[in-house]
């Protein structure tokens, strides 16, 4: 029976006066897709946020692989296996695609050069072709600047970006916010060729037609908590948003989604 990869248990993060977790609890099994839902104000980036390292927690308690983590920069997360596609995308606009899959990871140029500072941009266009290549990520010039590609554009660098250098979890925050139908289409076909390659990807989306597209499993946030887990083929988009206006409720029940997740996330649903 498969353990949780990533999971948080009773997180709470307040800013000021302001409680934006109350003891949340989120779960993330190996190799499947889990959305995050909630209305606004839920504290669905917040939760993202604390477990990519962004923010602290007061209190509350992150699990890696069955063993007790702290997170405390974003690099801590990196070092875990863990990826995060915000929605700002965190893409320099000046710089071209191979630039960007390598921020804050260039590299340097073989002998003398290299200890002199000088990148091997060529070799950066070379990995990151491959890696649009491999995702089916479609860019006519990976040379250009980032500023002169469609919003679809951006976002397959971003998500080629985390993929590349994520092992273990991808978190996606609202990845199909302001793109057009083709362009979702691809991102979201994107995001089944991420779990194909082995990765957990967490979705962070208020589009429920997406999310009943895509994810294996649904957990909803509200007001701060975990309110409710659904599998996808055993719930409607009614219940799940219920569960977010808190018309409807749900009793946890940790040892069904050990269960569901043994059966795979392509197991018939019951």
């Amino acid at each position: 029976m498969p353990e949780p990869l990533l999971e948080a248990r009773g997180i709470v993060k307040s800013f000021g006066r302001v409680r934006a977790l109350r003891g949340a609890n989120f779960t993330v099994f190996p190799n499947e897709v889990v959305a995050l839902v909630g209305d606004n104000g839920a504290g669905k980036s917040t939760l993202v946020k604390t477990l990519a390292g962004v923010h602290q927690p007061d209190e509350g308690e992150i699990l890696f692989d069955g063993e007790p983590v702290e997170i405390h920069t974003p690099l801590d997360a990196r070092r875990l296996g863990i990826e995060t596609v915000y929605q700002d995308l965190a893409l320099a606009a000046e710089l071209d695609a191979g630039a960007n899959m390598f921020l804050g990871r260039e590299i340097m140029r073989p002998g003398v050069l290299g200890k002199l500072g000088f990148i091997d941009k060529q070799a950066m266009r070379v990995r990151s072709r491959e890696a649009f290549t491999n995702l089916g990520v479609a860019l006519q010039d990976t040379s250009a600047p980032v500023a002169t590609m469609s919003g679809g554009q951006r976002q397959g660098i971003a998500v080629s970006r985390a993929v590349t250098w994520a092992s273990k979890v991808v978190f996606m925050d609202e990845p199909t916010a302001a793109l057009g139908v083709v362009q979702t289409r691809n991102v979201l076909d994107l995001i089944g060729r991420v779990r194909g390659q082995g990765l957990a990807v967490v979705l962070i989306s208020h589009n429920m037609p997406e999310v009943f597209e895509v994810a294996d499993r649904i957990e909803v946030l509200r007001l701060g908590e975990r309110v409710a887990r659904f599998r996808r083929g055993e719930v409607t988009m009614e219940d799940v948003v219920g569960a977010m206006t808190g018309a409807i409720t749900q009793v946890e029940r940790p040892e069904a989604d050990r269960l569901d997740q043994d059966a795979g996330p392509d197991a018939p649903r019951r």
